[in-house]
């Protein structure tokens, strides 16, 4: 019995911190093969993606998972464009915390060596630390704007020509504001991850939408949720009819899966110069079978003293 005792004791007093160690690691390990290579470190833990000692927690993961998947897009969209020494030129609009911005710089514009990312952010806080962040990891090629989607077209601290344009979970009206930036700025490209959308839900209510108003498409609008929800699909239609009026070609697909994010819509614009009529045409005709032109006919490039049967944008047959 003392000879138990004894090697119990004796296996007691052996270090037996290296057995959770190696498990700590190897759960380290496992979490850093998640990120791509080369990746900095420091950065994911100022932007709070890690934790101090290097973990991923499951709303990070989901973060970054959206990120990478968002980059994979884009990353191809700026190689194309990085054909001069100046160039690429990026604009993310609605930045935030500016997590998609400071991964593109860290993965793609740091080993680049030349190009620009400007960040537009409303909240002046956040745009003050991201100022902090990007001088503290000498990212010089990043600048931070606060101010609107909408007052940056006019940001002397902008270029008058942007190459990609992006938007990521831009609310309500916000994304509108980047396709009109893309467009003044000439954009190469535009990537747009639509976010809630409150104007058409609330025109649609305003009015009835009165065409339908005695059929039972109306039924679509009679409870709030729908309405909010078919206001969301109806106005991303718009948007991507506007694109290709505008001359570029359209995708739209997912970003990730629904269990990462709700907001999961993908709009992918490239320019080509090839207006489409029929792009307009059909944009018309859904806001006039809304009966919402008058109401945000401008906003989609309809010009109001157009008739009915005329063109408002000058368009080439597809």
């Amino acid at each position: 019995m003392r000879k138990t005792k004894d090697l119990s004791a004796a296996r007691a007093q052996q270090p037996h911190a290296s057995r959770p160690k190696t498990a700590a690691s190897k759960a380290e390990s496992a979490e850093l093969s998640e990120l791509r290579p080369g990746q900095s470190i420091e950065l994911l833990k100022e932007l709070h993606i890690l934790t101090r000692d290097g973990r991923l927690n499951q709303d990070s993961r989901r973060k970054l998972k959206q990120v990478y998947h968002l980059f994979n897009f884009i990353e191809p969209l700026l190689t194309e464009l990085a054909t001069t020494d100046q160039g690429p030129t990026l604009a993310d609009h609605g930045a935030g915390k500016s997590y998609l911005g400071f991964i593109l710089y860290d993965l793609y514009f740091k080993a680049l060596g030349h190009g620009h990312i400007y960040g537009v952010e409303t909240r002046a806080e956040l745009v003050d630390k991201s100022r902090l962040l990007a001088q503290k990891l000498g990212f010089e090629r990043m600048s931070f704007l606060n101010v609107s989607v909408a007052e940056s077209t006019g940001a002397d601290e902008l270029p008058a020509r942007i190459d990609v344009v992006t938007a990521l979970h831009a609310c309500d009206t916000a994304t509108d504001d980047a396709i009109a930036f893309g467009l003044q700025k000439q954009a190469r490209a535009m990537v747009l991850v639509p976010c809630c959308q409150a104007e058409m839900a609330a025109c649609l209510r305003q009015g009835k939408a009165l065409q339908l108003s005695r059929t039972p498409l109306a039924e679509l609008w009679r409870h709030p949720l729908h309405t909010r929800e078919l206001g969301s699909q109806v106005t991303n239609v718009l948007r991507c009819l506007y694109l290709e009026a505008s001359g570029y070609q359209v995708t739209v697909t997912e970003l990730v899966g629904w269990e990462h994010s709700m907001k999961n819509e993908l709009i992918i614009a490239r320019y080509t110069g090839q207006k489409k009529r029929s792009a307009s045409e059909r944009l018309r005709a859904i806001l006039e079978e809304f009966g919402l032109d008058k109401a945000l006919g401008a906003r989609f490039g309809l010009k109001p003293e157009a008739r009915d049967t005329q063109v408002a944008l000058e368009l080439v047959p597809d």
